[in-house]
């Protein structure tokens, strides 16, 4: 094949015979060559954006599986509340019949915690901790000889942390000896 100009100044392909070759064709493959490149690049880019969705799903998914529950687990830590308020009103009472009631009481709370435990839920240890403003609420200050500034002396209401997520805070006394 051979390139010659023709007059009106426009190159003509010629074949090995001379004749002229169709030019539409070699026009055209610059053309496919960048839509080629076109294709190739939104390819990569929905495969990566694929690539992102997924994470993000399965990071939207193991949050639903660990916190999914928050709401039910919020609402039985009020009845752990009630367990505890029932045990420590009880406790002191000198009735053999009230005891066993109580032991059963006690049982039944011990139950529900491990069975809270068992679905991430932990209990926030508060008494004779250094004051925490992320775990802690305090309702008041005290004086207290013997204990450190800052130090937790009383609890009024336990807090709780579901899989490291706080999910009520602990209501507590700090010592105030200043």
């Amino acid at each position: 094949m051979t390139e010659n100009t023709n007059e009106t100044g426009t190159e003509e392909i010629l074949n090995a015979d001379g004749e002229q070759v169709e030019t539409e064709n070699v026009e055209n493959i610059a053309p496919k060559a960048k839509q080629e490149e076109d294709f190739k690049a939104k390819y990569y880019y929905l495969a990566a954006e694929m690539d992102n969705m997924k994470r993000r799903f399965d990071r939207e998914k193991e949050n639903l599986l660990k916190f999914g529950n928050e709401k039910l687990l919020s609402n039985l830590v009020g009845v752990v509340d009630n367990f505890d308020l029932t045990v420590a009103a009880l406790k002191n009472d000198n009735d053999d019949k009230v005891q066993n009631i109580v032991k059963g009481i006690d049982m039944i709370r011990t139950q529900l915690l491990d069975t809270l435990k068992q679905n991430g839920l932990t209990q926030v240890e508060s008494l004779g901790k250094t004051f925490d403003p992320n775990f802690h609420e305090a309702v008041a200050q005290a004086p207290a000889p013997g204990k450190e500034d800052q130090e937790i002396i009383t609890e009024y209401q336990r807090g709780y942390i579901l899989n490291g997520r706080l999910l009520r805070a602990s209501k507590v006394v700090v010592a105030n000896n200043n």
